[in-house]
């Protein structure tokens, strides 16, 4: 049986299947074309966006670090920054500025470093707390602003925390920095030459 021997509801019916079929076929092309999964270049945009909005996130952290370093010398008058640390989920930095006296001072400031959150607190040190803030400003040949590169140099991202201390006798620069994957390096460089003494992942987190 031909087409024209069929009854005409058979020969509508199977008219419209055909239509439908061809509709079908050119929408997927349509859809698929140039990419085969579907996708289209969308992945690669969006993965570019969020790894350009990380990298803004990070320099705006260390812009941030900066500011609150020279905010906390401002609100004292004078002095030497020998630490400043990320606090408050990151709303805020604590920094701590020691005097020609070697009395230290405790100053906050909010999260993007431009301003004091409250006066600066003096602490009530004694003669070996004073004495100590004074070998460590002795030692420190770099200061926290070179500090903070030099720990950047080493790991890419955000400074998160950076201080004076000792260790093994010598007085260093302790730093922790967040990469972009969120891993946290506890890094320690010699406060007066700059070189690297340690760097490990810090799994406490």
């Amino acid at each position: 049986m031909n087409l024209t021997d069929m009854p005409r509801t058979r020969r509508l019916a199977l008219s419209a299947t055909v239509l439908v079929a061809g509709a079908l076929a050119v929408t997927g092309c349509a859809s698929g074309s140039g990419d085969p999964s579907g996708s289209g270049s969308s992945g690669s945009g969006s993965s570019s966006a969020a790894a350009s909005g990380s990298a803004t996130t990070v320099a705006a952290s260390n812009d941030a670090l900066l500011a609150a370093v020279a905010t906390a010398r401002d609100a004292v008058g004078s002095g030497t920054v020998i630490s400043v640390e990320q606090e408050q989920n990151g709303s805020a930095w604590e920094v701590l500025v020691v005097t020609s006296d070697q009395a230290e001072h405790e100053v906050h400031t909010n999260a993007d470093g431009t301003a004091t959150t409250g006066d600066p607190v003096t602490d009530d040190a004694d003669a070996d707390d004073r004495a100590e803030n004074q070998r460590f400003v002795d030692a420190a040949k770099i200061d926290v602003r070179d500090a903070a590169a030099r720990l950047t140099d080493e790991v890419a991202g955000a400074v998160t925390e950076l201080g004076l201390d000792d260790h093994a006798g010598t007085v260093v620069w302790e730093g922790d920095v967040r990469d972009d994957s969120g891993t946290k390096h506890s890094i320690r460089i010699d406060a007066g030459s700059g070189d690297v003494v340690t760097n490990v992942v810090d799994t406490d987190d």
